[in-house]
């Protein structure tokens, strides 16, 4: 069983990493064309992405980690890997939900404007890729610590 609810949770881990690095790719692909209807277009797609893939993997890389620790014999928060990563896991959760989903809801009305202000679509699309990077290199951190297992 551990080894299926291990598998599970790498797959996962794979689908959600692949979704947010993704994800800013093609948000800055969409923002080169300078044309609102292809940003506003993207923006849905990353926002219905993130509902399909990103938030349903947070429930399975969690679940499926958790109860593999179990099975495994691991203590969550006393085996330090894990208990690093969870926090890793977790500030990157938190820098979704308060800062990139609603800077992603911002910036799609924005678009929705027929005069773009352009300098402060900017703006606030360079808070949503430093907090959206921030969100991707902290799960990153906790790939790292997964698979190196360090004595923490």
């Amino acid at each position: 069983m551990y080894s299926i609810l291990k598998s599970i949770h790498v797959f996962a881990v794979v689908i959600f990493m692949g979704n947010i690095v993704t994800g800013l790719f093609w948000k800055r692909h969409a923002d080169q064309s300078r044309d609102r209807v292809v940003i506003a277009h993207t923006l849905r797609g990353l926002i219905r992405a993130d509902r399909w893939f990103t938030i349903p993997g947070v429930l399975v890389i969690t679940g499926a980690g958790v109860l593999a620790a179990v099975q495994g014999g691991l203590p969550l928060l006393r085996t330090g890997w894990i208990a690093w990563s969870i926090l890793a896991f977790s500030l990157s959760g938190a820098a979704f939900a308060w800062k990139v989903a609603p800077l992603q809801k911002r910036l799609l009305r924005m678009c929705a404007s027929p005069e773009l202000d352009w300098p402060e679509y900017r703006a606030r699309s360079l808070e949503w890729e430093l907090w959206g990077l921030f969100a991707t290199l902290a799960p990153a951190v906790a790939i790292v610590l997964m698979i190196s297992k360090p004595a923490l």
